[in-house]
């Protein structure tokens, strides 16, 4: 079997490019904030949540305050969350069976409780870090994105969502202790979905990392692997990568 992806863009953040890759200069860049549709014959998911509304009002409440120092949350507008981006393409929010969550940063998990029904997909490390209050605080993570009754299942490593090979979340451990992307089988081929692995498309081809890492030699070896997949013919997805994202198809039309 075979799905589709619908990619979303969720609002923008603008932030120091210095802290995003290491050596890069002064000046800021604009990052779109990506959530992605994925439709199976067998249920639908979604790979990250985007941001939480709160954030236009109370962004005190859900995120850091060293990421207000960082980031201009002005890009987030009224109809930029997930749950009115599924609504503005006639995708009903509370029949989403899954969500993967790449990592529990607040750009990528801050949408979680706008969709009601799902199960969350989260690799065992990256669980483990937002369940210990001193550990989820130091990473910038923010409990609240997984307090809202989902199910949860937590796995260790590749994980088939539908059993059949065409939806395979991987490890690409590093930004964060169990940050994961995500590998579909799509009609025109192989798509992986980077997540925050790999934020720019310079970041694989200068391995330049962000200035702040959980794991450095790990997410030079998810590089690596992202990097063999590329070659072996995966079309590689860099979700804050203003330039990349420019010619990236915006729902409802398929990315692939």
């Amino acid at each position: 079997m075979t799905a589709k992806i619908f990619a979303m863009t969720c609002g923008h953040l603008n932030g120091p490019l210095g802290h995003l890759m290491e050596g890069a200069g002064d000046g800021n860049v604009d990052l779109p904030i990506p959530s992605f549709l994925i439709e199976h014959p067998r249920g639908r998911a979604l790979y990250d949540t985007g941001m939480h509304p709160d954030l236009r009002t109370r962004p005190e409440t859900r995120i850091s305050e060293r990421a207000l120092k960082l980031f201009d949350l002005s890009g987030f507008g009224p109809k930029d969350d997930v749950k009115s981006k599924l609504e503005s393409i006639d995708r009903d929010p509370t029949k989403i069976d899954f969500i993967i969550v790449s990592h529990m940063h607040f750009d990528h998990s801050g949408g979680n409780g706008l969709i009601p029904n799902a199960t969350l997909v989260v690799q065992k490390p990256e669980w483990d870090a937002v369940s210990d209050p001193e550990t989820a605080g130091k990473l910038g993570f923010n409990k609240g994105d997984v307090d809202y009754g989902h199910p949860v299942k937590i796995v260790a490593g590749e994980h088939d969502l539908f059993g059949d090979g065409s939806v395979v979340a991987f490890p690409t451990y590093g930004h964060t202790p169990g940050h994961q992307s995500l590998k579909v089988r799509t009609e025109k081929g192989t798509v992986v979905l980077t997540g925050d692995s790999c934020y720019f498309c310079r970041t694989l081809r200068e391995r330049r990392l962000p200035r702040f890492v959980y794991d450095r030699e790990a997410m030079l070896a998810s590089l690596d692997r992202l990097e063999a997949l590329e070659k072996g013919g995966a079309k590689l997805i860099f979700g804050h990568d203003l330039e990349f994202w420019k010619d990236v198809p915006q729902a409802p039309a398929p990315l692939f």
